[in-house]
């Protein structure tokens, strides 16, 4: 394990997952996060910052090992900015470049960026994953945020010497989830009856112990070098299966009507809900054999144990 980490977004859901689990192995972590968030964790080192594209990072990189890259300006549904393009250049390729480029110059070995699967793409034809070479087809203006930083990772790497390890994960659930899928719980766990009974699709899922366990195995390894990896549960799911297994964590009957996928796809789209039914009756596989085979891993926890802990969570959240 590296001794020294800089990690940034500390703060974040995946970030200071990664900070608890980077003490926890005994590393001396220097966290970095915007002014006003906390720091979950007692990391060795706290460094503040107001926007990533100007940031000077250099002397907070000297005497690193490597870096994590978790913070970013995430995918949102209702984007109010004028030019969400711009806006997503601006924190996830300029900001990410700038902070790299000064790692490599400090002498950085490693730099870990936590990219997203859509990059790939949108979704998959059942049975059909994506793989971490296929042909980038990001489809919005965070996946092409997010593929235009991987490329100049990869160029900065062939130029600098300084390895990088890409990792796109899935949707990412654990305890403290927030979003649709802390909705899901709500609705299960009030007896909501749910129009999702007969939904075939199949959906790959990360938990987030199991992202971290890739994130800390990439530090090291050494087959891991400039590498792109794809990462999730390693067992795909249906919407049905998966509101049916999250209920069962709750201890709630998942009160699910067979409404056929077709209709509830036809309705979304008049809705001008087509994103949201192509979450919930479309398929997005991924394949993590490349992660598997090269680095010896494997998911340490299972799809079950992983939705336990968000449910042991989320009723001792709902008791405060």
């Amino acid at each position: 394990m590296s001794q020294s980490v800089l990690l940034t977004g500390a703060s974040g859901f995946v970030g200071s997952a990664v900070l608890r689990r980077l003490i926890m192995d005994g590393v001396t972590v220097t966290a970095a996060v915007r002014h006003g968030a906390n720091v979950p964790e007692k990391a060795a080192h706290t460094v503040w910052f107001d926007a990533f594209d100007t940031t000077n990072w250099h002397e907070n990189c000297v005497g690193i090992d490597a870096v994590v890259h978790c913070a970013a300006r995430v995918h949102v549904m209702n984007d109010v900015e004028t030019d969400p393009l711009a806006a997503f250049r601006k924190v996830n390729v300029q900001g990410t470049l700038n902070l790299a480029e000064q790692a490599a110059q400090a002498g950085v070995r490693r730099f870990i960026f936590i990219s997203s699967i859509k990059v790939n793409g949108e979704g998959t034809l059942p049975g059909k994953p994506y793989t971490a070479d296929d042909t980038p087809e990001p489809s919005d203006p965070y996946g092409i945020s997010k593929m235009e930083a991987e490329q100049g990772l990869l160029a900065l790497a062939e130029r600098t010497g300084m390895e990088v390890v890409i990792i796109r994960p899935v949707l990412v659930y654990g305890p403290g989830v927030k979003a649709n899928f802390l909705n899901m719980m709500r609705w299960l766990d009030n007896g909501v009856p749910l129009p999702f009974g007969a939904i075939n699709n199949r959906r790959s899922l990360v938990a987030l112990d199991n992202l971290v366990d890739l994130i800390v195995t990439s530090i090291n390894h050494p087959a891991a070098a400039n590498q792109i990896f794809l990462v999730s549960d390693g067992e795909d799911l249906s919407t049905t299966q998966l509101l049916r297994r999250t209920a069962a964590a709750l201890g709630r009957p998942a009160r699910l009507l067979p409404v056929p996928a077709w209709m509830l796809s036809t309705a979304a789209r008049l809705l001008g809900k087509k994103a949201l039914s192509q979450r919930l009756c479309g398929s997005l596989q991924v394949d993590i054999q490349k992660a598997v085979t090269l680095l010896q891993w494997s998911p340490p926890v299972s799809v079950d144990n992983a939705l336990a802990s968000v449910a042991a969570q989320y009723k001792s959240d709902k008791r405060q």
